[in-house]
């Protein structure tokens, strides 16, 4: 489904008013009644950056990688209310079974830097570099991408990677093929290739709206070609905020997602997944002063999950993914009274084509984690 797809649909079946109308604890009730009424038939997983009157829901929280596998398992469910952003529900379509119903409580839940590669921009900039390098790429793409893109990428022997395997599986691409192209997210792809131990002189940037690189040595050189995307909130997290907070709280421990820009990772003391960061802390002594790079939502609930410890986010002006905050209480709600009574809004299906050749990518990912 792509955009224009969205643009449609949203417009046929919007929030109705009378959600705006009831009371927090009227809207969880119905949420928990509906719950118990379907059973093991309704699946409900919740992405970590998603809002707290949200992931109370959540039957299983967890990142890309975790969730994707829990949803392949949930044999009995017959819907699964996702609780993330678009290209995770794709995801979830295309592992389970196709009796089984995946929805997006709100089809505005996107992910801004899955949007940065579409099918078209990554098909002319292979061209391009098959032109340069010949058949010596082998194309990963991170979990935080267009079904069409990891179908793109399981065509081409390439496979899917998350935040917590994206080493194991830069490794593993380097034993295919001579050269990789990461995307959409170029900074987790450098973060990864400097700690494999390829130079940064040795990455080129492809830059899709001018279908051009972004390198000044020899092209001969190049073993990793990085997409020029971005996360916008992980980009947010600059190096003055380190050495200020080096500056005003010396003993504070810095631990930033991968996400974050390559100077941001190299100052920081400790960088991981999501799963890493919540583990982190989980495993850190109690008095502990934390400064954190990554999603404010999960920021502030690790907070209260640890009053023992000092936790902040290591830019003080921070504001949560705002596509991820669009699934909210209401939409929870309103999407599963529909399934109650019997209608099924915001179906996330993904072509049998594109699925067959995005499993792939998928399979070749899951094989090694």
């Amino acid at each position: 489904m792509d955009v224009l797809d969205i643009l449609e649909v949203e417009s046929e079946v919007s929030l109705p008013k009378r959600y705006s109308e009831l009371s927090v604890e009227e809207m969880e009730s119905r949420v928990k009644e509906i719950k118990n009424k379907f059973g093991e038939r309704l699946f409900i997983p919740g992405h970590h950056y998603q809002k707290d009157e949200v992931i109370q829901f959540a039957d299983a929280r967890g990142d890309s990688l975790k969730l994707a596998q829990i949803c392949a398992s949930m044999g009995k469910a017959e819907y699964i209310a996702f609780c993330g952003v678009h290209f995770m529900a794709e995801t979830a379509d295309m592992l389970t079974r196709p009796d089984q119903k995946v929805i997006l409580p709100d089809l505005r839940a996107g992910c801004s830097m899955a949007d940065m590669a579409d099918i078209d921009q990554t098909e002319r900039g292979w061209k391009k570099m098959q032109d340069i390098w010949g058949d010596t790429i082998l194309p990963l793409t991170y979990v935080n991408s267009t079904a069409a893109i990891k179908g793109f990428v399981g065509k081409n022997g390439g496979a899917c990677v998350t935040s917590g395997n994206a080493d194991k599986m830069l490794e593993w691409a380097f034993t295919q093929k001579e050269r990789i192209l990461f995307l959409p997210d170029q900074h987790l792809g450098r973060n990864t290739a400097v700690k494999l131990g390829v130079k940064l002189e040795e990455m080129a940037v492809y830059a899709p709206l001018t279908n051009s690189f972004e390198y000044e040595g020899d092209f001969e050189d190049v073993k990793v070609i990085l997409w020029k995307g971005h996360c916008s909130v992980h980009e947010k997290f600059n190096i003055q905020h380190v050495e200020n907070l080096r500056k005003q709280e010396p003993e504070m421990k810095i631990l930033v997602h991968p996400e974050c820009t390559y100077d941001v990772v190299q100052a920081s003391d400790l960088a991981g997944s999501t799963n890493f960061i919540i583990e982190t802390l989980n495993a850190a002594e109690p008095g502990s002063k934390w400064a954190i790079g990554t999603e404010m939502n999960l920021v502030n609930r690790l907070k209260d999950e640890h009053p023992d410890k000092t936790i902040v986010s290591l830019n003080p002006f921070m504001c949560p993914c705002l596509t991820m905050n669009r699934i909210d209480l209401p939409h929870l709600l309103w999407s599963l009274e529909k399934l109650e009574q019997g209608e099924v809004v915001n179906q996330i299906s993904v072509s049998h084509e594109v699925t067959k050749n995005a499993l792939l990518s998928l399979e070749r990912m899951l094989e090694r984690s």
